[in-house]
């Protein structure tokens, strides 16, 4: 191998690199659909959030109920990854909520009663995934939970 083969190497490599970089970024960027999860409905004993449709039921295990404090949210995924949050309003009870900030698509992380947005500071109820604080535009989806067992299942009960 020459010097210039391994330039050209070292040039295509870093090329990529680059492109790959932008790529990333760009899918972080500015779509406000970009990175939002279908919603569903239900949200185990609570009222499901108005708009939203119904789940198919799935059975899958989330989050262990007692990992979840009375009062307070924790981050999980759904049965397909996405990223949720699960809450436990009252002892017993679950809903759960996309993580998926409706303003830019970031993902929300739990604050004792709320769910807030690292990127733009939207602050949303982790019981209801009403909006408190904008910019975001509208109320995080529901994901269809429910207790079983003394698990938070994903899915209608």
């Amino acid at each position: 191998m020459t010097d210039s083969d391994l330039s050209r190497r070292k040039m295509l490599a870093s090329t990529a690199v680059a492109v790959g970089g932008t790529a990333v970024l760009a899918a972080c960027g500015s779509s406000p659909t970009a990175g939002t999860a279908t919603p569903t409905a239900g949200s185990g004993t609570s009222a499901p959030a108005a708009g939203a449709t119904s789940a198919p039921a799935g059975g899958a295990v989330l989050a262990k109920l007692s990992d979840v404090p009375v009062g307070q949210a924790i981050s999980s995924k759904d049965d397909d990854g996405k990223p949720i949050c699960i809450a436990q309003p009252t002892a017993g009870t679950a809903v759960a909520f996309s993580a998926i900030c409706t303003h830019m698509g970031c993902t929300v992380a739990p604050a004792g009663k709320q769910l807030n947005c690292p990127c733009h500071g939207s602050q949303y109820d982790a019981f209801t995934g009403k909006v408190l604080a904008g910019p975001a535009p509208k109320p995080l989806p529901a994901v269809d939970v429910h207790v079983a067992g003394g698990n938070v299942v994903y899915g209608k009960s």
